[in-house]
């Protein structure tokens, strides 16, 4: 009678490290952070019994989290695997409650596979998540906009124009652009496909003329190249070029200060805002999810709401 409760009752005798290398073997998902995030919660409580951690034993390695430099994901090497670049800085409590929603995840699938006993409540229900701030929105001016371009025309990287211009009429991220191939770029029709995104999802690229304009001078003849990186090194092709120093130089010629690359999507999404987008149609560019994580720019876009706001009540006051 007791058989089908036996494997659960063995597998909660296993240590989280043994049930995460389950877990990641049959992980079919698209977010390349999950191996990452989980690898952290092996490092830091993977030879602790599964079923028996506690809340208590989650909030002091989220504390250790909270203290350590942080990662971010880079794109992938030549043979497919995730890179990770160190981040200045510690982790913010966003990315803190990121980590706790993949070991969230891990009790879930360990749940379904009955690898726990019959009514086991995951210890992650019992952590209190981090207090996440509405986020930084820096953005360039259209003077800082002008400088910083042209002291990426005068950059020894000859691709760093088109490679920051990209990022700022298209909001994406430096990892995806890296990540970037010509056969995932449609001149015709002034496209890129971005199939390895931060949160998994396949997503289009805009590509306005100026940046095709730009491409065209880089694109190669031969066609066997279509795989090769649009954003490579130029002493290792397979890999892709390492950005910081050059984009750190140009940003010095331009005297902008106070300005992460990152920012160069916050700058598309904040012009985007300015010249009435609606917040779905910066989630849609931008690749999120949820419109929440788009709420920093509502404060940009009062020029469309008053415009909508005045149609709805116009002639009913």
């Amino acid at each position: 009678m007791n058989a089908p409760h036996e494997p659960a009752v063995a597998a909660a005798l296993q240590t989280l490290a043994t049930i995460a290398e389950r877990y990641l073997a049959a992980y079919t998902g698209r977010d390349e952070s999950r191996y990452q995030r989980i690898g952290i919660w092996v490092r830091l409580l993977g030879d602790k019994p599964f079923a028996s951690l506690t809340p208590e034993d989650i909030d002091a390695a989220m504390a250790t989290l909270a203290n350590e430099a942080a990662k971010v994901y880079a794109g992938k090497d030549a043979d497919g695997n995730p890179i990770y670049r160190r981040k200045t800085g510690t982790r913010s409590g966003a990315t803190l409650n990121r980590y706790l929603v993949a070991l969230a995840a891990l009790y879930s699938w360990a749940r379904r596979q009955r690898l726990v006993p019959r009514g086991f409540e995951s210890p992650t229900k019992h952590v209190e998540k981090n207090q996440e701030s509405r986020g930084r929105v820096r953005y360039l001016s259209d003077a800082e906009r002008a400088r910083l371009l042209a002291a990426c025309r005068e950059s020894p990287w000859v691709r760093l124009f088109v490679f920051v211009l990209m990022a700022l009429t298209t909001g994406a991220r430096r990892g995806e652009l890296l990540g970037l191939r010509w056969c995932d770029v449609n001149m015709d029709r002034a496209e890129a496909e971005l199939h390895d995104t931060k949160n998994g999802d396949r997503r289009v690229l805009i590509l306005l003329p100026q940046v095709i304009e730009e491409l065209v001078k880089f694109a190669p003849k031969d066609a066997t190249t279509s795989q090769a990186l649009v954003f490579r090194s130029r002493l290792r092709p397979s890999q892709a070029y390492s950005t910081a120093k050059v984009f750190t130089e140009a940003m010095a010629l331009a005297n902008i200060k106070n300005f992460r690359f990152h920012d160069c999507r916050h700058t598309a999404a904040s012009y985007m805002a300015q010249h009435g987008a609606s917040l779905l149609e910066i989630a849609d560019t931008l690749g999120h999810r949820q419109l929440r994580m788009v709420q920093r720019y509502a404060h940009l876009n009062t020029d469309s709401r008053r415009r909508l706001m005045t149609r709805v009540f116009e002639g009913r006051l």
